[in-house]
């Protein structure tokens, strides 16, 4: 279901000029940098939740240590920016808006927060590793190594199997009709909110050579 809701919301953010710019080698390291910048914040919304809903029956099954990208996240951007990387860091406002839903979410409806959960950490496992095999080849990133290692799931040795336990998860989610529609809806909204960032990195970084 959430699939089929969520299908053209999905297609507009994988092909934002953008990411068709940045998946086709078309811009620098420094905007792939910026890109990584936004992410932190974006993680850091999300993973900063998961110690207050660890024992909440909606959203706490969802809450594998073996997801959590902040801390590489941190180990790229010291690579990309050096030890002061965070110095004057200020998230987009499109960053900012979309951290602060996941906020929201997470401080007054888990299932909501599942839905960003879900559309972030399967996006990652997917679609999010050929955003890696893309920047080791253009920016000469070591394979798997630092630059790249937000996409790199070491504690997660069959990302197939992991995937389809998620989804089942997600099938078996503790909530009425009412409220699952209110949860695709919300996957919407978060495929929205990262188009945005997509959107105004695109202003940011225009060229498409």
């Amino acid at each position: 279901m959430i699939r089929t809701a969520s299908h053209a919301q999905h297609t507009e953010a994988e092909n934002s000029s953008f990411m068709s710019d940045l998946l086709g080698g078309r811009l620098g390291v420094t905007a792939y940098r910026r890109y990584t910048e936004q992410l932190w914040f974006v993680y850091r919304a999300l993973e900063d939740a998961t110690e207050a809903l660890a024992g909440d029956p909606v959203a706490g099954p969802f809450l594998h240590p073996e997801l959590a990208r902040t801390p590489e996240l941190e180990r790229d951007l010291a690579h990309l920016g050096g030890p002061s990387w965070h110095e004057g860091l200020q998230p987009l406002p499109a960053t900012a808006a979309y951290a602060a839903r996941v906020t929201e979410c997470a401080h007054n409806w888990p299932a909501g927060y599942v839905a960003h959960h879900y559309t972030r950490y399967l996006g990652d496992l997917s679609g999010g590793q050929i955003i890696r095999g893309t920047a080791e080849k253009t920016w000469g990133f070591a394979r798997k190594g630092d630059g790249v290692r937000f996409y790199v799931f070491e504690d997660i040795a069959n990302p197939a199997a992991f995937k389809r336990s998620y989804r089942a998860l997600l099938d078996a989610l503790p909530v009425d009709e009412v409220e699952k529609q209110r949860v695709i809806e919300e996957c919407r909204r978060a495929f929205r909110l990262n188009s945005a960032v997509f959107h105004a990195l695109g202003e940011e970084f225009p060229l498409s050579a």
